[in-house]
């Protein structure tokens, strides 16, 4: 039986440029919120807080590293 070991990452949005998209930061595929195909991630799980999104975990799908977003506060500030 071999052991599969999975990377975690974090990934403030409000740190990054853009529109929301970044590189998964193990392999360097481009993540963005606007390819709705799920070919290069799968969101694992979101959790929100009254009705903001609060933080959302996301698989990629090419080295299955684990990428745990936040920053989403930032997206209800400027509406």
């Amino acid at each position: 039986m071999q052991l599969v070991k999975f990377k975690f990452y974090t990934i403030d949005l409000t740190k990054i440029r853009g529109r929301g998209e970044f590189r998964c930061p193990e392999c360097g595929v481009e993540i963005s919120p606007d390819d709705e195909t799920e070919d290069y991630y799968t969101i694992l799980e979101t959790v929100t807080k009254g009705d903001q999104l609060e933080y959302m975990t996301l698989r990629c799908n090419i080295c299955q590293s684990q990428i745990y977003l936040t920053g989403f506060q930032l997206l209800y500030r400027t509406r």
